[in-house]
């Protein structure tokens, strides 16, 4: 029966001593406040002030309201301040993408100044399902670039990036500009140990062309790229990911057919991508990419 903007009004009707000048405060129109007031008294059976006074004279139950509005105000108040205030002593994430690490660390230093009392828990995305985990409130992130439909899970876009083939500079393929599917049927492809299903190259680029090359797994990057240089295999990486490596001379890459890119997202469970620790994570995360990152093309969040 009674709701917060009574209160509200009644705290501005006293500190103002009219009508015309809570309305003002109130950013309402006199008449529109005085028609709310009438509402409100005819509502409960009484007045609550005597409107011709000056300053308003409130009635004993008019009082009443305006002593309850004093104590429920500042709590809410300050219940409002508190919901902003971080409510993850400790973000835990998980990432599946195995080169993330590398970009996502220097992408910290900000959110650590905006919430320095949040700890951040790594997770391996390699030893468990990241997703099924996030859903089941083990986790609170995960940088991943796969959507689960119907998972009642948010992903918030991050960065696309292409996927380029990447192989040493004197492999024959590097003579090439673009490299269809066929030119990979004798070829060794290093990857990391993932199912090949989560494979960009895989279920893009040679499935749908009927293609199954020798598969080979890698635990990091670093050894990747020197199986790669020294001609042990070829491998599907972000280009932002071998762009250093590339720059050395250490490995060239080429295009995919037409193009082949993915997305990034932060996913979180539906609703929390607004609590503000999580939004921040995903905010600073985000501008990292659109200042710091080369060979990548910032997505709309």
């Amino acid at each position: 029966m009674i709701e917060f903007k009574h209160l509200r009004t009644l705290q501005a009707l006293r500190n103002s001593g009219s009508l015309a000048a809570a309305a003002v405060q109130l950013h309402q129109t006199q008449s529109s406040l005085s028609h709310q007031c009438s509402i409100l008294e005819q509502r409960l059976g009484f007045l609550l002030f005597i409107r011709k006074s000056q300053p308003l004279y409130f009635t004993p139950q008019g009082k009443i309201l305006l002593q309850l509005a004093e104590q429920v105000l500042p709590q809410m108040q300050h219940a409002l301040q508190t919901c902003q205030q971080p409510h993850h002593a400790t973000l835990r994430l998980a990432i599946e993408c195995h080169s993330c690490i590398q970009w996502l660390t220097p992408s910290l230093t900000k959110f650590h100044e905006e919430w320095p009392q949040v700890q951040m828990d790594f997770r391996s995305g390699m030893t468990f399902d990241p997703q099924p985990a996030l859903q089941q409130g083990e986790l609170d992130l995960v940088l991943t670039s796969d959507i689960l439909p119907r998972s009642g899970l948010y992903y918030a876009p991050i960065f696309d990036y292409e996927v380029r083939l990447v192989l040493a500079p004197a492999h024959p393929l590097a003579l090439q500009l673009v490299i269809s599917p066929n030119d990979l049927v004798e070829e060794t492809l290093l990857i990391y140990p993932v199912q090949r299903n989560r494979l960009d190259i895989w279920r893009y680029f040679l499935q749908p062309a009927g293609i199954s090359p020798m598969l080979k797994t890698v635990d990091n990057t670093l050894l990747l790229m020197q199986m790669v240089s020294a001609r042990m295999g070829i491998s599907a990486l972000p280009h932002w990911v071998v762009e250093s490596f590339e720059r050395q001379g250490l490995i060239a890459t080429r295009q995919l057919g037409t193009g082949l890119w993915s997305r990034l997202y932060a996913a979180v469970r539906t609703g929390e991508q607004l609590q503000p620790v999580i939004k921040a994570f995903i905010r600073s995360t985000y501008q990292h990419a659109c200042t710091h990152m080369s060979y990548v093309r910032v997505a709309n969040i």
